[in-house]
Order: structure tokens, then C-alpha cells, then sequence
């Protein structure tokens, strides 16, 4: 563990580069996730988030550099390809219009954890399996908010519904980490606040296991382009831009895009009136560092979350 804490983590990225051909989009990106954390990934359009998200999926190899995903043994496992231990959401669901919400939740374990032959061959404890991946299913949906519609069809659902089933869908895998992808970008602005709330509801329960002396189930990378939503639902902000001063770090040309911002962002209760007033000032902070074209802030400067953990701050998964 490169760290100097005593956190276990739950995902590295380590020097990071991803190159097209000529085009450089990724310079040297390195990120530790804690178990527990709900991060927020931010930046222009074209810096990378998605090149950066499939890279950590595993859909895209990088370069040079590698990510790696740590178990709750504080064992590495290098990503080389997608595997069940990674989630993701998009921004547009992706439900089976043909099966029920349960149906559409119990689905990867299914396909996961069976084969067609033992389904066709093994029906007593293929039957037995099933009850037990659609129980599953039931619960998550539940948590999710949707107990009352696990026999709705996605048809029947509205778009806040098909995501939270969306949401439940990749957490029945038990991912080591869950990437959001912009998954509130296309909803209302109520769905997407209760939706918002919804994380929140995770981070409290992410610090009750660990209060317990158990690994938190939740840990969260979201991509967002609203700034308001990356503080709000996080406990921490990356900035990920291409806007840096590569000439003062010595390149001829631009080199791609890297993480230029890493703070601690303020902790919410999901009880907690919105009150947007009380991160006015780092909104505008992030907006002016990793957004602005000028001035161009130096490599390193405003990447401090390890450096300067404030118990008042991080209170919760780092600081209880």
C-alpha cells in the first residue's frame, strides 16, 4: 500500500496514460479509493471520464500504468479484463422490457453462477438457486426503495424507478466498487434529488458496518457534470482535466488530461435540508481550478486529500 494511512482500500489506479494513435487523453493518473468512499469524478468535456471509467471496468487496457482492485483481505487483484468484482451504471438503463424489475435484479447471478445445462439438467437445485438469487433481488429492491414493484415490468416503471432497478441490478454482484456514469443526467430534477438521497442512505450505511467492525457494502465512483450533485452526494471530489500547466512541468505539448483536484467535500445526512449555500465556496473552487482554461493551475497543487485528512472534515469512513 503506497498510503501513508491505515485505511484499506478498495481500488488503485497507478500511473495511468491511455493514448489513441497520436492523441494523448490520459497523463499519468493515480487515484486510491478507501472502502466505503463515495467519490465524485469531475471535469471539461473530452478529459477522459469515460476513457477513464472503462479503463477501471476493464473494457479498455490502458498505455501504461495499472488499476487494481483490492479485496477485503487487502489482497491486489490486477484489472485486465471486466470482472464481477467492478459494477456500472450508465446513464441510459439498459432493463430486459420482458422481465420483471426482480427478474431484471436476479439476472446476473443467474447467468453468473449457471450454466444452461444445469438448468436443463439440475432442475431441483436449479429451482432452489433461483428462490434464492430472486430473494436476493427482492431485498435489494427494497433497499433501493422499490419494494412495492418488484413484479412491475419496466414499461411500468418511471425513469427513476428503471434506474434504482438499474442500481440494484449491478449491487446483487457485490462489486468491490460501483461506477456511476452520469446515471441521474436524464431525470427530473425531484427524481434525481431522491435518488441523490438514496447515496446518501448508502454512505450512513457504509459507516454502520464499519462502526461495527464490518467492511462497508457501498464503495461509489459517480461521474457528474453538475457540481452541486459531486459535493453533495461525496465524501470526496476528484477534478480530472486537461487544463494544467504541462509547459511548466517541462512537456512540448499537451500530454492529456489528469487528476488536477482531490478534496474532501462536506458530509451530508440524508436527513440533511439542502442547503447549497454551504458549498458555494468550493463549487466555485472546482469550477475556477478544473474548468478554466487560465490560470493554469500547477501538477499537484490542489491534490491534497491524503495530505490534509481533517477529522471534522472526513468524518464518517475516514474519521470514525
Amino acid at each position: 500500500m503506497s498510503l501513508h494511512h491505515d485505511h484499506l482500500l478498495a481500488m488503485s489506479v497507478e500511473g495511468l496514460f491511455k493514448e489513441f494513435g497520436a492523441k494523448k487523453v490520459l497523463h499519468d493518473v493515480s487515484i486510491e479509493i478507501a472502502a466505503g468512499q463515495i467519490v465524485s469524478l469531475v471535469g471539461p468535456s473530452g478529459c477522459g471520464k469515460s476513457t477513464l471509467l472503462n479503463s477501471i471496468l476493464g473494457t479498455l487496457l490502458p498505455t501504461a500504468g495499472a488499476v487494481s482492485i483490492i479485496d477485503a483481505k487487502g489482497a491486489r487483484n490486477l484489472v485486465r479484463e471486466p470482472g464481477r468484482d467492478r459494477g456500472i451504471v450508465y446513464q441510459r438503463y439498459s432493463l430486459y422490457p420482458f422481465l420483471t424489475a426482480q427478474e431484471n435484479v436476479a439476472i446476473g447471478p443467474k447467468l453468473d453462477e449457471t450454466s444452461l445445462p444445469f438448468r436443463l439438467f439440475r432442475p431441483f437445485a436449479w429451482r432452489e438457486l433461483r428462490r434464492t438469487h430472486l430473494d436476493q433481488a427482492a431485498q435489494l429492491l427494497e433497499k433501493v426503495g422499490l419494494g412495492d414493484a418488484i413484479h412491475r415490468y419496466p414499461h411500468e416503471l418511471s425513469g427513476g424507478m428503471r434506474q434504482r432497478v438499474a442500481i440494484a441490478q449491478a449491487l446483487i454482484m457485490k462489486p468491490r466498487i460501483l461506477l456511476l456514469d452520469e446515471p441521474f443526467g436524464a431525470l427530473d430534477e425531484a427524481t434525481r434529488e431522491d435518488l441523490q438521497t438514496m447515496l446518501l442512505r448508502f454512505y450512513e450505511d457504509n459507516i454502520a458496518a464499519k462502526r461495527a467492525g464490518e467492511d462497508p457494502p457501498y464503495t461509489i465512483l459517480i461521474v457528474t457534470h453538475e457540481l452541486n450533485e459531486a459535493i453533495y452526494v461525496a465524501d470526496r471530489v476528484l477534478g480530472l482535466s486537461q487544463y494544467w500547466d504541462w509547459k511548466e512541468a517541462g512537456y512540448d505539448a499537451a500530454p492529456g488530461a489528469t487528476v488536477i483536484y482531490d478534496k474532501a467535500a462536506p458530509i451530508y445526512k440524508s436527513t440533511d435540508l439542502k442547503e447549497y449555500e454551504r458549498f458555494v465556496a468550493q463549487r466555485e473552487e472546482i469550477r475556477q481550478i478544473v474548468f478554466e482554461q487560465a490560470p493554469l493551475p500547477r501538477l499537484g497543487e490542489h491534490v491534497t486529500f491524503w495530505e490534509n485528512l481533517d477529522p471534522n472534515i472526513t468524518e464518517g469512513i475516514l474519521g470514525s
